[in-house]
């Protein structure tokens, strides 16, 4: 499924919660917490400013990103993947 982003709005992958703590204790599913990182697979044109024009993105395909924990908006694709829609300003840092 190819989903393109509207606006300022980026599709985000989130990356795999951790399995284990530092300390090598096994987490189970119901313990994980939410990933507060992901890679970019899509982004919108940009931020619509009151004078018409059109602020570029920051962010690019292929990044990856630090957000808010509960940012964005979960989707499903048919394929069965986990994304998240959010905004550009959700995004704390890119990770380089």
């Amino acid at each position: 499924m190819s989903i393109q982003p509207l606006g300022d709005r980026i599709i985000v992958r989130p990356l795999e919660a951790e399995e284990k703590t530092k300390g090598g204790i096994v987490l189970p599913d119901t313990v994980k917490e939410k990933p507060q990182e992901g890679e970019i697979v899509a982004v919108g044109k940009g931020k619509m400013l009151d004078n018409g024009s059109v602020q570029a993105m920051e962010v690019k395909v292929g990044d990856r990103v630090l957000y808010g924990k509960y940012s964005g908006t979960e989707i499903s694709t048919k394929e069965g993947e986990e994304l998240l829609i959010m905004r550009e300003d959700d995004v704390l840092a890119i990770v380089k």
